[in-house]
């Protein structure tokens, strides 16, 4: 139980209202207070006049010198005097307001509006004759803040040992979360109260390619619900996370508390700033309604907007992939049996061939045949490039060229097969995390694409980062991501990242960077599974930053049909993969199962060729973290919508209302649902598919297996 003493409560009446500023969202529904504290500065947020974040400190830690030793350096007292956290007295303010509507080049809306009410705040500290700018921006869903760092005389070059940004709940509210990682979010969720956190932490992760573990600690964003009669959601995120590292979210247990905690390099430094500088925005989201929060753009609104000229080449793709079968085992990334290889000295067409590379002349053109007879615009191909042999887990920095192929791999021939038929061939680039080398020859693998026409590279660091010591989340490795994408931008290129950093809102900034990982993917139901509530999480995490590649539409789960006697197998019905595509927002969408599969069920997989990549209008009907996802999307430039529904491991029913779509006008719906005997452990592929005529007036109820789901194709009726 949180302890509060009532010296403090007499100290807290005190202070208020010295020094203290107000500034309201632009419906008065929240209401931000920031005050000063014997110099420490804190603020408060309040929703229809109720507490929802009590008194937070502000503030950061830096180190007394602007070069630091190597991982020496332990803090000492007397080394406070350098922070930006106390000491301060309030030089000036200044408020701002917008109101704008702004268009997404790929997007969940056709237009985001940016409506919020800013307080900026100047703070001086007399002893060290620096200031700093804290600055709030107030919506209609939430509370944005940073910290941002004027040019000025004392303050040129800093670098930060800590942010000590706060957040305290008044209430042990409860908690969907991941261990923090400075390497990675490929973690199951947890659905715990906040005090039991620290309790369950150990047993919250397991071995990942890449970890660097923050005991008692969590990633953003971060899932909170306050249970009652009036229940109230929050989330916890960061925006605009560039030139800066990621941060996680110490637990105070006992206290309901969260307080930031950034990335480190191998010296223990978490940002390196030369001014002016920013921070990026901490977030939070709040509202009594979950679909609310789901709806909420706000973490898009605090990037800027992109200063690319020409965006015209970025386009929503649906793809397929020589990948999974790689994945599950049947097939491998490596041409050869080499257990040593190195790039511009072995001769590959000399090395013995293993008969299971994936990534043949043969192979690759049947699933170009397929993807092109069903209307596909890509082609993902892995392991087409020398140097799989040994690309993981030696800290090679020369890993790949990208430019090499295997000699089983005519680039020209299948390049020219794919133009033929429709098809663009999608890059892949894997790192290996040696970020360094992908650096040097970004340049020459972006002018390969160029030459046969690939429009986008999906990139990958599995593995530690090279330069050694630097993390996938540290400011360096931010800053690489950025460079990428930027580099991309140069040659009309779009990227699609894995095991990279989670977005938070920055294609609005760049948006040929225009989706990734950065979490537990379906990739996961191969290696150590995935829970079945985990899809119904996610939309509330990982996507409030921006798209996910998360490779759905697995027709054939249990893996046994492969390998008999294998135990692994996709925890869903084929229904709920349909589904996916609806609740999920994916503009580069895959279809992720093998030909071969998919044409055992081409009335399902209709579904997979008619659904949108990338939307006009977007209405989530219902949800709840952790239990369900009913989302209802708009085709963009067309009056269809689709409808996607899923559940965790419970049945259940849920009855779509139609009263979004245009009143007057007729509808023709093909439903596909889990059939009468569905279930995602002994019948996932069971289901039904129906069509019928349907108006705005109209509902449908539909009853979803354990681990289930429904999609549902609504077009006009001419």
């Amino acid at each position: 139980m949180k302890k509060i003493t009532v010296g403090a409560v007499l100290l807290s009446m005190m202070f208020m209202g010295v020094n203290a500023q107000s500034l309201k969202s632009p419906d008065g529904k929240f209401e931000m207070n920031f005050q000063l504290k014997q110099g420490v500065p804190y603020y408060n947020l309040k929703y229809n006049g109720a507490v929802v974040v009590e008194d937070s400190k502000l503030g950061l830690r830096l180190f007394k010198d602007s070069a630091i030793k190597f991982a020496s350096e332990i803090a000492k007292a007397e080394d406070a005097k350098f922070d930006l956290n106390n000491g301060f007295t309030k030089k000036d303010e200044k408020r701002d307001s917008k109101n704008e509507t702004w268009q997404p080049v790929l997007g969940e809306k056709k237009n985001y509006i940016n409506h919020y009410n800013e307080l900026a705040v100047t703070l001086d500290q007399a002893s060290t004759s620096r200031s700093i700018v804290v600055k709030f921006r107030l919506f209609n869903d939430g509370l944005g803040f940073r910290y941002e760092f004027p040019q000025q005389k004392n303050l040129n070059y800093f670098v930060i040992r800590e942010e000590d940004s706060e957040i305290d709940f008044p209430t042990d509210m409860k908690a969907w979360w991941m261990v923090a990682d400075y390497d990675s979010q490929e973690y199951q969720y947890q659905e715990t109260k906040i005090s039991e956190i620290p309790s369950q932490w150990d047993k919250a992760f397991d071995a990942n390619a890449s970890q660097a573990l923050v005991k008692n600690a969590v990633q953003s964003p971060l899932m909170l619900k306050k249970e009652g009669k009036d229940p109230l959601y929050v989330n916890v995120a960061e925006a605009a996370v560039l030139d800066y590292p990621v941060s996680h979210l110490e637990v105070d247990a006992q206290n309901f508390k969260f307080k930031t905690h950034l990335t480190a390099d191998r010296q223990g430094a978490k940002g390196y700033i030369q001014t002016p500088s920013v921070t990026p925005w901490r977030t939070i989201i709040v509202s009594p309604k979950a679909e609310e929060v789901m709806e909420s753009k706000m973490i898009f609104n605090l990037n800027e907007p992109t200063k690319y000229t020409d965006t015209s080449y970025i386009h929503p793709t649906k793809y397929m992939g020589v990948w999974w079968e790689m994945i599950i085992g049947k097939s491998q990334w490596a041409y050869s049996t080499a257990e040593n290889v190195h790039l511009g000295k072995t001769d590959f067409s000399k090395l013995t061939p293993n008969g299971k590379h994936a990534a043949n002349n043969t192979r690759v053109k049947e699933y170009i045949d397929f993807a092109a007879e069903n209307g596909f615009q890509g082609l993902l191909i892995e392991g087409w490039n020398v140097g799989w042999e040994d690309w993981f887990g030696h800290s090679k920095e020369f890993v790949f060229d990208f430019i090499t192929p295997y000699p089983d791999f005519d680039i020209k021939m299948l390049n020219d097969y794919a133009h033929s038929k429709g098809i663009k061939l999608i890059m892949h680039h894997e790192t290996s995390g040696s970020a360094t080398n992908y650096e040097r020859w970004s340049d020459k693998a972006f002018q390969l694409m160029n030459k046969y026409g690939y429009d986008a590279v999906k990139t990958g660091y599995v593995g530690d980062i090279i330069p050694r010591g630097e993390h996938h989340y540290s400011q360096w490795t931010i800053n690489h991501f950025y460079r990428i994408a930027e580099k991309a931008n140069d040659y009309k290129i779009m990227v699609n990242s894995h095991e990279s950093v989670r977005p938070t809102g920055e294609s609005r900034t760049y948006p040929n960077y225009i989706s990734a990982e950065a979490a537990r993917g379906t990739e996961y139901e191969a290696f150590g599974g995935n829970k079945p509530d985990h899809q119904t999480v996610l939309p509330f995490t990982r996507w409030m930053g921006g798209s996910m590649d998360y490779t759905p539409g697995i027709f054939q789960t249990k893996l046994d049909y492969y390998f008999p006697g294998d135990k692994r197998f996709v925890k869903t019905t084929l229904a709920k993969q349909l589904a996916l595509y609806v609740t999920m927002y994916m503009p580069l969408q895959m279809a992720a199962d093998l030909p071969e599969n998919y044409k055992k069920h081409m009335d399902a997989f209709q579904f997979i060729k008619d659904v949108a990549a990338d939307w006009d209008d977007t209405k989530i009907l219902s949800a709840e973290p952790g239990d369900y996802v009913i989302t209802a999307r708009k085709a963009k430039g067309t009056d269809n919508w689709f409808v996607g529904g899923i559940t965790d491991e419970n049945k259940r029913e849920y009855t779509v209302d139609f009263s979004f779509l245009d009143k007057g006008k007729k509808y023709e719906v093909t439903v596909y649902e889990d059939g009468k005997d569905a279930d995602y452990i002994d019948n996932p592929q069971s289901y039904n598919i129906y069509k019928k005529q349907i108006t705005s007036k109209s509902k449908l109820n539909f009853k979803m297996a354990r681990s289930g789901g429904f999609a549902v194709s609504v077009k006009p009726v001419n």
